[in-house]
């Protein structure tokens, strides 16, 4: 950094002043931006979303054991590949800022190492999964499920060292701000999982009959695919600015340190949000089938209106990650503004969708009428829910942006883990009072998301307006 640059930066106040009518803003300009980022990234993670359901549906049909096999493993390889994705996920605000600050060459050792953090996190989320049999042993878990689950699990993570590169080359694509490509290959993934799946399960045109082992196969082998396609991408003359194929790095400790001090708490905020929603779902195992397929009803269609409010997130890491490169703090500030005011907007809407159409909703999930009934009712918890998940989720992806990810995973952590998990079993399980049951769970559960929603949303209003911390922060 020169002299003239320290002078300057010595020179700024401490914070960014509010200007709602300075000139150049330009809101629907920036709220399209910020659209053309998030909408091809939404329709990605529905096509990654829509690979867990078909799963689960051509599992079902084959056999119910093989259905619970593979939602056993799949209830275990999602936690650990998005704690693992979210260590790699430091490489998009580290790229959008180099690339807002017209940095391109820096960004080429960054993806490179980035790829070390990818392969070495695939290759211990695999081992993790191939050791995985003494667990569903501890807690009991039904045999039957446990033979299916045990080899897909096994053979998924074949493919877990690829997903991970996938992620860091997928990552350099959306921190340079083309997003499509994440949407393109998410689709072709889906649709090409379909006939995979039906291939392995029932055993087609000449391969093996597998079972809900097949799922996992189908999974491997389009986790290579993946990587393969994106590579196509990112060897493209658009991204030979950055330099990131000219040669192969060594580990730098120093890089890869830097990057992993943005990466583990965003890795630990996922894996703390997750592993809440896991537990609360195992923790309501003991309320009989009933309960559980009703409260995974309710959690779905929120997982399926909560997109929205994700792909804003993931767009004001990048979008204001550029901006802070670029120097435009009070311009990153408006950006997380935009961002905020659209998802809960989009949350409102959503909110009133489920509220009017939360009957004909669940109708699409199950025809039993003592599942449909709690599944109505659990949605009106969820119409008060949805608008705090959505909230908390844009807040925290837009401090990733100016790579604020150590606060937000303490605030995580004590909002799921101190707030709702305890409340949850207070009231679900009647340690004070009457038992409350899978009711409790969700007032526990609407309690924490709620608290991180407040702190989270206070904790941006506080980052975006502190230009000494977003400086010390870019600087990293």
């Amino acid at each position: 950094m020169s002299a003239d640059q320290d002078r300057r930066e010595a020179d700024l106040p401490e914070t960014v002043p509010d200007t709602p009518n300075a000139p150049n803003l330009g809101y629907l300009h920036e709220t399209g931006h910020l659209l053309k980022l998030a909408l091809p990234l939404m329709g990605a993670q529905l096509a990654q979303m829509g690979m867990g359901v078909t799963d689960a549906v051509m599992a079902g049909r084959y056999s119910s054991v093989d259905l619970a096999g593979v939602a056993l493993g799949g209830s275990l390889f999602w936690p650990i590949m998005m704690l693992i994705m979210g260590l790699v996920q430091a490489v998009t605000p580290t790229v959008s800022q180099l690339n807002g600050a017209r940095r391109y060459s820096e960004i080429g050792e960054v993806i490179r190492q980035g790829l070390w953090i990818a392969l070495a996190g695939g290759i211990v989320a695999s081992l993790l999964m191939n050791n995985i049999e003494p667990l569903y042993h501890a807690l009991d878990v039904d045999p039957a499920a446990v033979a299916i689950s045990v080899p897909y699990l096994h053979m998924t993570s074949l493919g877990v060292p690829a997903l991970m590169c996938f992620f860091c080359l997928r990552f350099l694509a959306d921190g340079m701000g083309f997003t499509k490509p994440a949407l393109y290959i998410a689709v072709g993934a889906l649709i090409c999982k379909i006939p995979l799946n039906y291939a392995l399960i029932y055993g087609k045109f000449g391969l093996p009959e597998m079972g809900g082992v097949g799922c996992g196969v189908a999974q491997a082998i389009l986790m290579w695919v993946q990587l393969g396609l994106i590579v196509l991408v990112v060897t493209r003359k658009r991204f030979d600015v950055t330099g990131w194929r000219k040669r192969i790095s060594p580990p730098d400790w120093q890089r890869i340190k830097r990057l992993l001090i943005i990466g583990v708490p965003i890795g630990a905020t996922i894996f703390a949000e997750m592993g809440l929603f896991s537990l609360t779902t195992l923790l309501l195992g003991q309320f009989g089938s009933d309960v559980v397929a009703s409260h995974n009803i309710a959690m779905n269609i929120n997982g399926v209106l909560f997109m929205p409010a994700l792909a804003l997130g993931m767009a004001a890491t990048i979008r204001i990650g550029f901006r802070v490169g670029a120097g435009e703090i009070a311009e990153a500030r408006t950006t997380a503004g935009i961002a905020m005011a659209a998802t809960i907007g989009i949350a409102v809407l959503g909110c009133a969708a489920i509220y009017f159409l939360r009957g004909w909703m669940v109708s699409a999930y199950t025809v039993d009428p003592a599942v449909a009934a709690v599944s109505t009712t659990l949605l009106l918890f969820v119409v008060f829910f949805l608008v705090f998940d959505a909230s908390q989720s844009t807040s925290v992806g837009a401090l990733r942006g100016y790579k604020d990810t150590r606060i937000p995973m303490y605030i995580a952590l004590f909002s799921y883990w101190v707030v709702g998990l305890p409340l949850e079993c207070i009231l679900g399980f009647g340690l004070i009072g009457e038992p409350m049951g899978v009711y409790g769970f969700w007032i526990g559960l609407s309690f924490g998301v709620g608290t991180a929603a407040f702190l989270l949303c206070y904790r941006l209003w506080r980052v975006s307006g502190n230009l000494s911390f977003i400086h010390s922060m870019s600087l990293r």
